[in-house]
């Protein structure tokens, strides 16, 4: 077994102990992408709002994705914690922008997150 940290370029800095994602590879590959929230480049600065959070957030998944060869159906689970219930409606709305018809397993916790200007933050494994 093969374990290959993912941290392309155009995401914000990783956290201590933290890799953006991570593959195993043998046989099959698996990526396992850490929570991503929705921090500018600069890792200082996020938009506002939830659809600009959401937005980057699933660009970053896109681009860990993409550095590991593959794309977004290649995921195959989602954890998704939002900031407040009421995002649950947006967030199916951003699901569907970035998956289409592509379905996975699928968790969302509505709970406090570390930051409070977070809106959300997902998780993703990928497979390959």
């Amino acid at each position: 077994m093969t374990i290959k940290p993912h941290n392309p370029g155009g995401l914000f800095p990783q956290y201590l102990n933290h890799h953006h994602g991570v593959e195993v590879s043998g046989e099959n590959r698996l990526l396992f992408i850490s929570g991503t929230n929705g921090y500018e480049q600069d890792g200082r600065s996020m938009p506002d709002s939830f659809e600009g959070q959401a937005d980057l957030i699933w660009q970053y998944i896109g681009t860990i994705l993409q550095s590991a060869n593959m794309d977004y159906e290649n995921i195959i689970n989602l954890r998704i914690y939002l900031a407040d219930p009421k995002y649950d409606a947006d967030n199916m709305r951003m699901r569907k922008k970035y998956l289409g018809d592509h379905r996975t397993s699928l968790t969302v916790i509505a709970c406090q997150l570390l930051e409070t200007k977070w809106k959300l933050e997902i998780e993703a494994v990928a497979a390959k």
